[in-house]
């Protein structure tokens, strides 16, 4: 390879795992894939937190996989991140705690907290279009008061995660409007910082001085000298913007115009489109983000997908990697069980203490074959939920880009399809994430010279789906699907009464 032709990498900053991506757009072509373990830092409380400097670590491991004429070759990177982590840093730039993650349950009391002194759930969404959940970076600033008031006191810069990894390449400070929606503080409907949200978060301190400023999505930095030289890299590479992971999916999976859907089966489940205005729901029944593009990012989220699955077959004794061979035999409806997937809890509907449930077993079908089937479309039935809400709203489809390790499985592939009566695509580049930081980065870098390139067009010259993994609708299964998922949704309603969250005394 010539160190003429550019490298463009995108770099996924997640919970498990940094991933870089290395893509060169001349040919199409992924030249170099490496990723790296995190550990994790996981409390009875329900606390998840990292070292921020684990991040930075994991992220010179993989530019040091690159061989020199790989690094010599790069010309811009694009970050993406995990969503609505908290990064405290000191006026020096210094961390100054672990990085209280998206999964961190321990601050659901400030989350009442803040809604209560915003005049409720319903007068969020009001302000800001989307109520205080839990992991929203918003809940962790009273919960660090609380419990790390000595960090609160020397506090600076309130940074994301994806953010702290561009000031660790740049030594800029600075957000963009995608990752920044899932703070709870940004009123998506005008994307600018919302001063009641963060007068409800601390009354007594103006937040607004501790957030950098926010950056269109086509903006670019200078890597700082000292990072190009420690990573071996030129020093006229540009830092794009980047933005969350679930915003940086969208671009790697070429839902960046309306009419797309992307699907992630991981460890939890995502449901997201593309829009040109805001989409707020009144009754919160999805996340109502901004977009990395300049947009909106409607998203539905569940906290059980591969989860679900990866449960029952350590409950059978079986690796999910045998999947496909333990599903054969069954079908759609699994012999008429059906589960209620809530493992980790639920965040879509808002049933965090929910549990786990398995319903209309009977001496004939309780085999291990139905209940992973069960697993597996008790997630499907619960993102189907959300996308009957978007749907609701007016969204219209035509497809559903699906990523995450759940679209490996062909029979899940299949009852995507069947589920949702949308035609499956899966795109070629598995790291969703890493790849739209790629092509974010290679935005950057056109209109940084000049050039009014398109995300859009990027999208469309560079996202290729793989046509041998693709699935179509089944006119017999969707008919018997209909039926099994009113069977979930009855279920479900039991559920929602069951483990109801305490009434919000201002709706």
């Amino acid at each position: 390879m010539s160190a003429a032709t550019p490298l463009f990498i995108g770099l996924d900053v997640g919970t498990q795992s940094v991933k870089l991506v290395a893509y060169e757009p001349a040919t199409r072509r992924i030249v170099a894939t490496h990723g790296q373990p995190l550990e994790l830092i996981a409390g009875n409380d329900g606390s998840r937190e990292q070292h921020a400097q684990w991040w930075i670590d994991a992220i010179a491991a993989c530019f040091g996989k690159l061989d020199s004429a790989q690094r010599s070759a790069v010309a811009a990177i694009g970050v993406s991140g995990q969503q609505h982590g908290f990064v405290p840093l000191d006026a020096d730039g210094n961390v100054l705690a672990p990085a209280k993650l998206w999964n961190d349950t321990s601050t659901s009391g400030e989350c009442d907290e803040i809604m209560s002194a915003a005049g409720g759930e319903a007068n969020c969404v009001t302000l800001a279009g989307n109520p205080i959940l839990a992991g929203y970076t918003a809940s962790k600033l009273p919960w660090t008061r609380k419990h790390r008031p000595e960090v609160y006191a020397k506090l600076a810069t309130i940074l994301l995660p994806h953010d702290y990894v561009n000031f660790w390449l740049t030594g800029q400070r600075w957000m963009e409007y995608g990752d920044a929606s899932g703070t709870g503080w940004l009123d998506v409907r005008t994307r600018t910082w919302s001063r009641e949200m963060l007068a409800a978060t601390d009354a007594d301190t103006n937040l607004a001085d501790f957030l950098p400023p926010l950056v269109q999505a086509d903006a670019s930095f200078a890597i700082a000298p000292g990072i190009a030289d420690q990573l071996g890299l030129p020093r006229d590479v540009i830092v794009a913007a980047g933005g969350g992971d679930n915003m940086m999916a969208a671009i790697g999976t070429g839902n960046v115009a309306p009419g797309v859907l992307t699907m992630s089966l991981g460890t939890s489940g995502t449901l997201f489109a593309c829009s040109d205005t805001p989409v707020v729901d009144e009754d919160a029944g999805w996340a109502a983000f901004c977009s990395s593009t300049g947009g909106w990012l409607p998203l539905i989220c569940t906290m059980n997908t591969t989860v679900a699955t990866e449960n029952v077959a350590k409950l059978f004794g079986f690796s999910s990697r045998d999947g496909e061979s333990v599903l054969e035999g069954t079908k759609p409806g699994a012999d008429g069980l059906v589960m209620l997937p809530f493992f980790n809890g639920e965040r879509t509907p808002n049933l965090p203490d929910a549990r786990a449930s398995l319903h209309g077993m009977d001496m004939g079908n309780l085999t291990r074959g139905n209940v992973y089937r069960a697993a597996m479309e008790g997630a499907t039935y619960a993102l189907r939920n959300g996308f009957d809400a978007l749907r609701a709203a007016g969204m219209t489809f035509d497809s559903i880009r699906l990523t995450g390790g759940g679209s490996h499985s062909a029979t899940w592939r299949q009852m995507v399809a069947d589920v949702f009566d949308l035609p499956v695509q899966v795109p070629e580049q598995a790291e969703g994430a890493a790849f739209g930081g790629a092509l974010q980065a290679l935005w950057a870098f056109e209109r940084a010279n000049g050039r009014g390139t398109t995300i859009a067009a990027i999208a469309r010259d560079h996202v290729r789906v793989d046509a041998s993994t693709a699935a179509r609708p089944n006119p017999d299964a969707v008919a018997a699907y209909a039926t099994h998922y009113q069977s979930f949704l009855t279920f479900l309603d039991a559920a929602q009464k069951l483990y109801a969250p305490h009434p919000d005394p201002a709706r």
